[in-house]
């Protein structure tokens, strides 16, 4: 293999002049006839959503054909629950994206969709109901006759949704999706919308297998590595310490975010003055040329969440060093713009280079903010929106504010005249309220006694 198709990516986009697009073909059995047919598998991406394999297959015995698609997205680091209120018909037209895992759910109306129970899809509210509507009414005429009592059931739910779809009275969307890959429209787009609730959290063991982790194995995994090393470390005699630790740079392999082509990652522990020791990691690919660096915390979760405000007074505030733990949402009153928490991850940059992230993030990965899905509206805002944005970046807006909200307190904003307090920033602590522990996972920590069995 040459150097140059090893450096090729795993999932490439669909160009008219690629000659070699890498069909990988599969002989199958036919489930129509028993007797072998072809699947052919195609990798590769839609523009502003995500990776997708495309399957083909086709028995030349029978003549059977089904095509099929299936996510080729990583898992998230953490799963994503999202609410939305639907109080008008114009809701149902909120473009969604669901994943196989997504759990979709209707309190009012005690509806619940359960996760694989049919394939990701890009659809809209309406679009939910309906199909979940015309799966229902598939079989009523065989329930009919079989079980009639079961079929009246039913039909009179049946009519329940069809009232739902109609929105003749408010209803609450939740989705569930512990592949963290699920998204819906934001109506006020790149504002703040008050009917739409996104909230990340931290998978549990059953949600896990769900999405194909299996933590125990991986631990095994880890344990058997570490008595490994502890028996390399034995026989060359090598004595690693806290010191010798902080000078290096550890290297591991992994896949590219963009591209998913093997790469590597380089770690190194740092300090930042008149705050704390933080983990930098940095990934560069060379297959694809995509660069990314993430933040971790060094120290853990301090005791009280931190609120930090600056107004851009002077072109020299951009260049402040910045560093946003991946807990910490980020928001600009003036242009009435929040970014959540574990959106853009954790980040170790300059201010002028966290809203250039944060652009990035907005405009380029958002399937439903670019792209052919967005309507013109919605471009224009977008459009205008950057302006402004584009205004701050460039120094040629002042006077407004950024501010930096981390209930876990692991963020921190340069402070240009330490040790005297900035007059330009403030820091306010504050004590966490029980759903910033709940985000946190702090409200199921046992932090007393834990030794003991329960």
């Amino acid at each position: 293999m040459s150097v140059e198709e090893h450096k090729k990516p795993v999932f490439r986009e669909l160009q008219a002049d690629d000659h070699d697009p890498e069909i990988t073909e599969i002989s199958s059995l036919c489930f129509n006839c028993g007797k072998d047919g072809m699947t052919k598998l195609l990798l590769t991406k839609i523009p502003f959503y995500k990776e997708i394999i495309l399957m083909s297959f086709e028995c030349d015995h029978c003549g059977c054909k089904n095509n099929e698609v299936q996510s080729g997205e990583k898992i998230q680091e953490k799963g994503v629950l999202i609410r939305v209120s639907v109080t008008s018909p114009i809701d149902l037209n909120r473009q969604v994206i669901k994943s196989d895992y997504a759990t979709v759910k209707i309190p009012e109306i005690d509806f619940e969709v359960p996760p694989q129970s049919k394939r990701g899809e890009i659809t809209n509210i309406e679009g939910i109901l309906s199909r979940c509507i015309a799966g229902l009414e598939q079989d009523q005429p065989v329930r009919r006759t079989l079980d009639p009592e079961s079929a009246e059931k039913i039909e009179a739910f049946i009519q329940v949704l069809i009232d739902t779809k109609k929105c003749e009275k408010p209803f609450t969307l939740i989705i569930d999706d512990p592949s963290g890959n699920s998204f819906v429209e934001n109506l006020n787009a790149p504002h703040v919308d008050p009917a739409l609730t996104i909230t990340y959290f931290e998978r549990n063991k059953e949600q896990d297998h769900l999405v194909g982790i299996y933590e125990e194995e991986l631990k095994e995994i880890k344990e058997e590595e570490e008595e490994e090393e502890e028996e390399t470390d034995a026989v060359t005699g090598d004595d690693v310490t806290p010191d010798t630790l902080a000078d290096e740079v550890l290297h591991f392999g992994t896949n590219c975010p963009s591209c998913n082509a093997p790469c590597e990652t380089n770690m190194k522990l740092t300090s930042i003055p008149f705050f704390k020791e933080v983990i930098i990691m940095a990934t560069n690919c060379e297959a694809c040329g995509h660069r990314t660096n993430e933040v971790k915390s060094g120290s853990g979760i301090n005791e009280k969440g931190v609120k930090i405000t600056l107004r851009i007074t002077d072109p020299i505030d951009l260049s402040r060093d910045v560093l946003k733990s991946e807990t910490c949402s980020m928001s600009i009153p003036e242009l009435d713009f929040e970014v959540g928490a574990g959106t853009l991850g954790g980040k170790f940059t300059t201010l002028e280079g966290l809203l250039v992230a944060m652009k990035d993030q907005l405009t380029g990965q958002n399937p439903l903010m670019c792209g052919d899905s967005a309507t013109l509206a919605l471009k224009e805002k977008m459009q205008e929106f950057n302006e402004k944005l584009d205004n701050i970046i460039s120094g040629k807006t002042f006077g407004c504010r950024i501010v930096l909200d981390d209930p876990a307190g692991n963020s921190y904003l340069q402070n240009v005249y330490a040790p005297e307090a900035d007059p330009e920033m403030e820091i306010v602590y504050y004590q966490r309220t029980f759903e910033h522990n709940e985000e946190l996972g702090l409200n199921d920590m046992k932090l007393e006694d834990y030794e003991e069995n329960e």
